[in-house]
């Protein structure tokens, strides 16, 4: 009865987790470029009463044994890097990666971290930043009194200068990405750091093998299904209550020992 009011409990901390992961992922789901995550979980130890295959005579053995396990854990939370809807903005400087990479960006601290958030802005000094004032890396300066900004599939970017009629190239957006992009660190802005479980950043021109190509005027909009993620918190609440119940009645098995005594 000790045994499993404990694997009880190991069941409610690990829904509860889940609940939490599902709470952040509804609260996301309208942020530019988020990625939803799952819970993973796996079984803890497990006491073994008789092994399978002992041997119950001098000339048989037993096909089964018995194990009981002792509760759950959680494994990972993981991120599912699918693609969001593509939603349109008419804003020139609002770019959505369709398919595979991130944008590279570097922080104040002089480190670089990546994003699918592509609503960038131009500061003070024409920089193309995020929403944050990061600025984007390579770097990329839109001349003041540029006009007519245009950004390809494959990541060049034009504009009209001064009293030009024609556009002039201006710079470039590069796309990176990971060996194993569920390995990044999230930093939160929107924001990931590559760690030694996703392997170092690869960049390349978007478009190219493997790279997904970039949209201007459209922003990637959050991957989180809303359906779903109610579906799973009220699956969740069940296991919950279930796990919940089985202390319950293991309290009540105890009580009903105590009275006997």
């Amino acid at each position: 009865m000790i045994r499993s009011i404990y694997t009880g409990t190991t069941g409610m901390n690990a829904q509860q987790l889940s609940v939490d992961v599902i709470a952040n992922n509804l609260a996301n789901v309208s942020t530019t470029g988020f990625k939803k995550s799952t819970t993973e979980f796996k079984d803890l130890l497990y006491e073994t009463i008789k092994v399978p295959g002992s041997q119950t005579s001098a000339d048989t053995e037993s096909p089964t044994g018995i194990q009981v396990g002792i509760g759950v854990r959680p494994d990972a939370v993981a991120k599912i890097f699918t693609q969001g809807d593509l939603i349109g903005t008419e804003n020139e400087l609002d770019v959505a990666i369709d398919g595979t990479g991130f944008f590279e960006v570097e922080l104040p601290n002089g480190n670089n971290a990546f994003t699918r958030a592509g609503n960038f802005k131009r500061d003070s000094e024409g920089r193309v930043t995020t929403a944050n004032g990061y600025p984007i890396v390579p770097a990329l300066t839109v001349p003041d009194g540029a006009r007519d900004i245009v950004v390809s599939e494959t990541g060049i970017v034009s504009a009209v200068l001064g009293d030009d009629t024609e556009s002039t190239e201006i710079g470039n957006i590069d796309l990176s990405r990971f060996t194993n992009a569920q390995g990044l660190r999230s930093l939160g802005d929107n924001l990931y750091q590559e760690t030694a479980a996703s392997g170092t950043a690869v960049a390349a021109t978007p478009g190219d093998d493997g790279y997904g190509i970039l949209i201007q005027t459209f922003l990637e909009g959050s991957n989180v299904n809303i359906v779903s993620e109610l579906t799973l918190l009220i699956t969740t609440q069940r296991a919950y209550e279930i796990n919940s119940k089985t202390i319950q009645t293991s309290d009540e098995m105890m009580q009903a020992t105590i009275n006997l005594i």
